[in-house]
């Protein structure tokens, strides 16, 4: 199983996606927003990174764009989980280089499913 970062601003839904990936035999470390992500990064390796987009300090594609400058995480996945939908939105998710956009509320079979297929 892979190990994940979680980032979310909001506890409630860091409980519910660390819930879901622990119960699917994941190792979940969750912080709470992008700056804690990326020096959480920095110190550890991470099979994948599963961010929100709007929090406080860093934002979730700060966070991304300073993820793909490392070597370490240049081919890393990370999930953009959000509540933002917009077409917009998600061309800035790929162009600060998300492997995946994922909207709110997730459904969590739909979360593992995706996780497990970019993982694979």
């Amino acid at each position: 199983m892979a190990i994940i970062l979680a980032v979310d601003d909001s506890a409630s839904m860091r409980q519910m996606v660390v819930f879901t990936l622990k119960a699917a035999g994941h190792t979940v470390v969750d912080v709470n927003d992008g700056q804690q992500a990326l020096e959480t990064a920095k110190k550890q390796s991470f099979d994948l990174i599963l961010t929100d987009v709007n929090m406080p300090v860093m934002d979730g594609l700060e966070l991304t764009k300073n993820l793909r400058e490392l070597p370490e995480y240049r081919f890393t996945p990370i999930l953009i989980l959000t509540t933002e939908a917009g077409t917009d939105k998600k061309q800035e998710g790929r162009a600060a280089g998300a492997t995946g956009w994922l909207v709110k509320p997730f459904n969590p079979d739909q979360l593992l499913a995706t996780i497990s297929k970019v993982l694979d």
